[in-house]
């Protein structure tokens, strides 16, 4: 149900870009910083719910048995790491832009789309592990739950869904420097 609600608030922003862009209010620079808002919302939103389902887990573990919080706080921890990706990818696009320097670039309709269309891997990917990270984090909390000697598998199984969020990021770099101003 979290993730239905997640994925209609996302529906809901690309519908709302698709009516700005249609009615011609949209201009460069606004779509830029629109999909620097996207891969922020989207990567958060991911870690929210992935650091929540994992945190509700290790919370019912940690009750039964409190020495085990230091082996849970990593699992629980993972899946918000793609919030930071949907960070820097924001930032990046705002350094691209001239935000921090004081001058704003004129980006053309073109232009704009070029860097909306450049954070989408982070957002969708970031969105995605994130989720899923989550619930292998809870699996690996579970695992924990009856065999403290295993949190190292744990961490590698939760790790590797990572993988998949690095990569979204990585091609939203290359993506964003990639674009001609």
């Amino acid at each position: 149900m979290q993730i239905f609600i997640s994925l209609l608030a996302s529906l809901f922003v690309l519908g709302t870009v698709a009516g700005i862009f249609f009615a011609g209010l949209a201009d460069g620079v606004g779509l830029a910083l629109l999909g620097a808002a996207t891969a922020v919302a989207l990567a958060g939103t991911g870690s929210a719910l992935g650091v929540g389902i994992a945190a509700e887990a290790a919370a019912g573990v940690t009750a039964e048995d409190p020495d085990k919080f230091g082996r849970l706080l990593l699992l629980q921890a993972l899946p918000g790491t793609q919030g930071f990706y949907g960070l820097i990818t924001a930032f990046l696009v705002m350094n691209r832009l001239g935000f921090f320097a004081g001058e704003v670039a004129d980006l053309s309709l073109a232009t704009g789309l070029q860097f909306f269309l450049a954070c989408l891997p982070t957002a969708i990917a970031g969105f995605l592990s994130a989720y899923f990270q989550g619930r292998v984090a809870v699996a690996g909390i579970n695992l924990v739950a009856k065999r403290p000697d295993q949190s190292g598998k744990a961490l590698i199984m939760t790790g590797l869904v990572e993988t998949y969020a690095v990569l979204g990021l990585l091609i939203s770099i290359l993506m964003i420097f990639g674009i001609r101003i």
